[in-house]
C-alpha cells in the first residue's frame, strides 16, 4: 500500500518529536510518503493531487480539523467517488478533533495511529456522507466555488464566535476551549439581532422558517465538544443520513441561559427543545438567506460574510479507515 501523510506542524496537540515517531510507526506498514503543510489551502491541494493520481491507496491526515477539512475538499475536487478515489484516515491532532472524535476515533495522536494501523490489518472501513455548501442561484452568493464539509457548518452566531478566536489565534493565541468560551461571550455582547433575527430557512416543499437568531448544521453528532464533554445540537445528526439543523429565533439573556443549559446537558437522546428552537433531521437540500451579510463557518473555519447559502446532503461520499 502507498500512502500519503499530509501534516501541519502547527498541530496544537502533537510535537515535532510525536510527529517523527508517527510517521515512522506507518511506515513500518506502509510506502509513506510524508509531507509538511506550508500554508493555508496547501493540504487541499496535497489532497486533491492524491486523487488525481494512479498510486495513492490512501490519503492521511495529521492534525486538527481544518487539515481534515482541506484534506477532504481536495480529495473531492471533482466530485464523490468512493470506490475509485484514495481511502481516508485521521490521526487527531488538533485541539478538538470533533471529526476524528464522531467516528469514534481516539483523541491521542499515538493510540490513533495503533488504531489506524490495526483497521488497515483488519480491513475496517466505512463509507460516510458529508455535507457540501455551494451559492445559491440568482444571489450576489451565486458563483461561490462549492465547498465540503465533515461534521458542521455555521451561518450567523456560531461563525462570528469562530471568526473572533481565528483573530487571536493570528495574534499567536493558542486555541483553548477557554478562548472559545470568551468570544462566545463577546459574540452575545456584540450581538446586534439578539431579540429578531434576520436568517431564512427555506426547503423544497416546505413553508419559510423567518426570523431566525442562530443556525447550525450538523452532519454528525455531536455538534462539539467542550473539553471531554460532547454537546449535542441536534442529536438524531449522522454520517448515514442527510444533514441536521438547529436554528434559534431568539437569543435573549433568559432564552441563552436557557438553551445553553440545555446544549450544556444534552445528550445522544437529547438536545434542545422550545418554542423558540427550530429543528430539522435528514435533510437533503435546504438555503439559508439572511437579510444582512453574515459570517459563515465549516468545520471550524471561519469563511467569510454571506447572504445565501445552499446546503446539500451527500450520502456516501468518502471512504474513511476506522
Amino acid at each position: 500500500m502507498r500512502a500519503l501523510l499530509v501534516v501541519n506542524p502547527a498541530a496544537t496537540t502533537t510535537s515535532a518529536r510525536t510527529r517523527d515517531v508517527l510517521i515512522h510507526a506507518l511506515a513500518s506498514e506502509m510506502k509513506l510518503e510524508a509531507v509538511t503543510t506550508e500554508y493555508r489551502g496547501h493540504a487541499r491541494d496535497l489532497g486533491r493531487q492524491a486523487a488525481e493520481s494512479d498510486d495513492i491507496d490512501l490519503v492521511v491526515a495529521l492534525g486538527g480539523d481544518g487539515t481534515v477539512n482541506e484534506v477532504v475538499n481536495g480529495l473531492l475536487h471533482a466530485g464523490p467517488d468512493p470506490e475509485h478515489l484514495p481511502g481516508f484516515a485521521v490521526v487527531p491532532g488538533g485541539s478538538t478533533n470533533v471529526f476524528a472524535r464522531a467516528l469514534d476515533l481516539p483523541n491521542h495522536p499515538v493510540e490513533a495511529t495503533g488504531a489506524l494501523l490495526d483497521a488497515l490489518r483488519e480491513g475496517r472501513e466505512r463509507t460516510v456522507g458529508l455535507g457540501l455548501t455551494s451559492g445559491t442561484p440568482g444571489t450576489e452568493d451565486e458563483g461561490v466555488p462549492p465547498r465540503w464539509f465533515t461534521f458542521n457548518a455555521g451561518l450567523g452566531f456560531d461563525a462570528g464566535v469562530v471568526g473572533r478566536v481565528e483573530q487571536h489565534r493570528e495574534r499567536g493565541r493558542k486555541s483553548t476551549h477557554a478562548l472559545y468560551m470568551r468570544q462566545v461571550v463577546r459574540q452575545l455582547i456584540g450581538e446586534p439581532h439578539r431579540h429578531s433575527g434576520v436568517i431564512t430557512l427555506e426547503q423544497p416543499g416546505e413553508e419559510p422558517v423567518t426570523d431566525l437568531v442562530l443556525s447550525i448544521v450538523s452532519n454528525a453528532s455531536p455538534w462539539t465538544f467542550l473539553g471531554n464533554r460532547p454537546i449535542y445540537a441536534s442529536p438524531k445528526a449522522s454520517f448515514d443520513t442527510g444533514l441536521d439543523i438547529f436554528g434559534l429565533k431568539r437569543l435573549s439573556t433568559l432564552a441563552v441561559a436557557r438553551y445553553g443549559t440545555q446544549l450544556l446537558t444534552s445528550s445522544p437522546e437529547r438536545g434542545p427543545l422550545g418554542r423558540h428552537v427550530v429543528a430539522g433531521h435528514d435533510l437533503t437540500q435546504f438555503t439559508l438567506h439572511s437579510k444582512v451579510p453574515l459570517p459563515l463557518q465549516m468545520d471550524g473555519d471561519h469563511l467569510g460574510l454571506r447572504t445565501s447559502v445552499t446546503f446539500t446532503g451527500v450520502r456516501r461520499a468518502l471512504r474513511v479507515i476506522v
